[in-house]
């Protein structure tokens, strides 16, 4: 694909995913998320030709402008979309495929030290909530749905929704009929228990509280007749 399609698949995304998005120019003068990637893609295409140091020059002045770090070595596909994109981290051995869609505060890691494949692939229509964090060599499926601020160490598949820390699949899509399929969910329906269980306890707290007391007041002690005093008796 030819580099001016590319950049208007990139536009037409930004387009179709941000409502606020009111003209393509707007988009190329005004979106960091649009300049990071065409940028990268410029540093990615010297990175592949071996060019020294230039690649990872444009990507540290980008970081500097966008708030948007993302490696040379990266591979990003079309239609990719990073909505307002500051804190976003994309690894040297990530692999992102066509119409992603990545919020803010996004990160694809690593944790081996080693030269060897180390940070996650999303395959295509991938959506990342904001402050999400997806480590290691992990694999994303296709329209899979990461919710903000999930850490997933783990492959997820293909049409799955994941939320929570450590993520964990909470629906699966059915991509032939829209619809969704909902899972059950231990750990909420715990904390689910748990709230309710409280309730309880604060009314009973609340009824022992408004109960009246039928304990009788006690009468104070009549005060004994004082032993008369030299004073008071008959002088002789």
């Amino acid at each position: 694909m030819s580099l001016l399609n590319s950049i208007g698949r990139d536009i037409k995304a930004a387009r179709e995913r941000d409502p606020a998005a009111t003209s393509n120019l707007e988009v190329i003068l005004a979106y960091p998320g649009f300049h990071a990637v065409q940028c990268h893609r410029l540093a990615h295409a010297l990175h592949q030709r071996r060019v020294p140091l230039l690649p990872r020059l444009i990507s540290h002045f980008v970081r500097l402008f966008t708030g948007i770090e993302i490696h040379p070595g990266a591979i990003i596909g079309e239609g990719f979309f990073i909505d307002h994109g500051m804190g976003v981290v994309i690894g040297e051995t990530a692999e992102i495929g066509d119409n992603c869609h990545l919020y803010q505060g996004v990160t694809l890691g690593g944790t081996s030290t080693k030269r060897e494949k180390r940070h996650p692939t999303l395959e295509d229509d991938v959506e990342v909530g904001a402050g999400a964090k997806l480590i290691g060599a992990i694999t994303v499926g296709k329209h899979a749905s990461i919710g903000a601020g999930s850490v997933v160490v783990t492959n997820v598949p293909a049409n799955a929704t994941v939320v929570g820390v450590p993520g964990h699949i909470v629906a699966y899509r059915d991509p032939g009929s829209d619809t969704v399929l909902h899972l059950p969910d231990p750990e909420w329906d715990r904390i689910t228990e748990l709230e309710q269980r409280l309730e309880k306890v604060i009314e009973r707290l609340r009824s022992l509280e408004e109960r009246p007391t039928n304990t009788p007041n006690r009468k104070s002690p009549r005060r004994r007749a004082s032993a008369p005093t030299d004073e008071g008796t008959a002088s002789e």
